[in-house]
């Protein structure tokens, strides 16, 4: 009977060491897995492209800006004030004869305008009319001879907006007021630079980021010779 006893004890004991290493370890380490994961719900498979990105090494033989050897740059175009900061802002490159200045005259602009009146005693007193309806931004013209004693009353660059600020204008009961073209000397300055390689290209390219609406490339086939 004693020896039966010993006999159960012992398989008892083997079959606790059985379930805890074997038959039940593997489900204990499944939980332990998915215990150590941090937020399982927010694991994602990549697409083969994606892996594929993430494991691309940069191709070092490819410059970041791409430019023709001895390339001639074109920087602009630069307005009024704009032409000569951007002139100081090109002097610490000590470019010399290198750098010259390409400049574009352009005559297209739109004005709200009241004709020309009869002298300017007539024009001035239009222009107390025009106060009284609350029209302060005017202008009389005194010296161009075809336009001599018009009132100006805003000049624009599109058609489009000009007719906005007569429409605004009627409005307010300016009834002899029209829009139509007006021309202006409008120049654009374009600086150049000959004989230019990616570093300066790269330059160029942040200078022009304090400059809105200016571009850096290579000159115009004709512009490259001079």
């Amino acid at each position: 009977m004693r020896t039966f006893f010993f006999m159960l004890l012992l398989a008892n004991a083997a079959f606790f060491a059985y379930s805890w290493t074997g038959g039940g370890g593997e489900a204990n380490v499944d939980a332990q897995i998915v215990g150590q994961q941090l937020n399982p719900g927010k694991v994602r498979l990549l697409a083969p492209e994606q892996v594929s990105a993430l494991t691309r090494k940069p191709d070092a033989s490819k410059p970041e800006a791409q430019i023709s050897a001895g390339a001639c740059l074109e920087w602009g175009a630069l307005l009024g004030a704009d032409a000569a900061r951007a002139a100081q802002a090109l002097e610490p490159l000590g470019l010399g004869a290198r750098l010259t200045q390409r400049k574009l005259e352009e005559v297209s602009a739109y004005w709200v305008y009241i004709p020309p009146l009869a002298n300017r005693q007539a024009a001035t007193q239009k222009a107390g009319e025009l106060k009284r309806m609350g029209v302060d931004d005017y202008f009389v013209v005194p010296d161009d001879p075809k336009w001599r004693n018009a009132i100006s009353l805003g000049v624009f660059k599109t058609e489009d907006a000009a007719k906005v600020r007569l429409e605004a204008l009627r409005a307010k009961g300016v009834k002899s007021a029209n829009s139509g073209p007006r021309e202006m000397q409008l120049s654009k300055t374009y600086f150049q630079v000959r004989e230019a390689n990616a570093t300066l290209s790269a330059r160029l390219n942040e200078l022009k980021q304090g400059f809105a609406g200016t571009e850096v490339h290579e000159c115009a086939a004709d512009e490259k010779k001079g």
